[in-house]
């Protein structure tokens, strides 16, 4: 009974309906304007410009691209057309599937592990901390310092057995752990400093949603009987979603696409154990010169995320608040 009363405080909360009743029903305006012929004419040749200036900046390289992608050349010369021979080498490149894996593997713990990280200081700055703002600011340092920094540091941090986290595992008897030499552990680094320099982003963008919540919601429901978990399952993150789901596909893109945090820790090593698909891309084109397989490689890498964003977005259309 208990449980049903909560749910149902729940439910009115999110609606901001008060404990004390349902309320008046707020009147719906459904008021349609209607552009004259003339406005409309305006507001097209005003976007004209815009339009024609980003596709000349978008289409063009997507095209040019296009057309390397279809033949057989290098930096300097076209070569001959091949169709889609490149992809099929692509597919059928045990190289390319162990980057995609461990492209896969990155941005699940990029994209989940920032967020959960993010969604924990949020919620912790919203209670009164001494210094809070002072804490934010610090919090918000992963992020604003550039990446070639970040990296420099974790390279001094964990890159040879005389670094300092692998001279106080050797103090303490845990013997001398490679972090960038061995395989696993270089895969667990990468993940981990990839969270270090994303969570920030993830915690200004719950912070966001958050401050647009109304605090009388949880009041209603407390008086409804719901506990702290309840209300963060059936208030908080519900009223986020939105807010989420962006933060979700825009993390997924930015990690896809992240060369430089990759690169510049590990270079994609050891034995390719933290080569992504990006790397690859810029190895077979700028390394191996191989224009039609590295541009190949970008192509299967839009088209992934291209999915992901459309099936995100529409998670986001679905996720209104009852």
């Amino acid at each position: 009974m208990a449980l049903t009363t909560a749910q149902t405080g729940l439910s009115r909360a999110r609606r901001g309906v008060a404990p004390g009743g349902p309320g008046k029903p707020a009147k719906s305006v459904n008021r349609k304007s209607k552009l004259s012929s003339q406005t409309r004419k305006t507001f097209f040749w005003l976007l004209l410009p815009s339009v024609v200036l980003l596709i000349l900046i978008h289409g063009y390289p997507l095209i040019y691209a296009g057309i390397q992608a279809t033949h057989n050349g290098s930096l300097l010369d076209t070569g001959e057309f091949v169709g889609l021979d490149n992809f099929a080498t692509v597919l059928s490149s045990e190289a390319f599937w162990k980057a995609a894996r461990f492209t896969l593997i990155f941005t699940i713990v990029g994209v989940f592990g920032s967020w959960l990280l993010g969604l924990g200081l949020a919620l912790l700055l919203r209670t009164k901390i001494p210094a809070g703002g002072t804490f934010k600011v610090l919090l918000l340092l992963p992020w604003v310092v550039p990446i070639v920094v970040s990296s420099t540091a974790w390279n001094w941090l964990v890159g040879t057995p005389d670094s300092l986290i692998p001279s106080i595992c050797r103090n303490l008897g845990l013997g001398t752990p490679l972090f960038l030499a061995d395989p696993t552990l270089a895969a667990i680094t990468v993940c981990i400093f990839k969270v270090w320099v994303s969570f920030p982003f993830m915690m200004m963008m719950t912070s966001a949603a958050l401050a647009s919540v109304d605090t009388t919601v949880y009041e209603a429901a407390s008086m409804d009987g719901a506990s702290r978990w309840q209300q963060f399952s059936g208030i908080t993150l519900p009223l986020i979603a939105r807010s989420t789901y962006i933060s979700w596909i825009l993390m997924t893109i930015f990690c896809v696409n992240d060369f430089p945090t990759i690169y510049l820790l590990t270079g994609g090593g050891p034995v390719d154990a933290t080569t992504s698909l990006v790397v690859l891309a810029y190895r077979t084109v700028f390394q191996d010169f191989q224009t039609g397989p590295g541009v190949a490689i970008a192509f299967l890498m839009t088209i992934t995320l291209v999915v992901v964003s459309v099936i995100l977005y529409r998670q986001i259309r679905k996720s209104s608040v009852e």
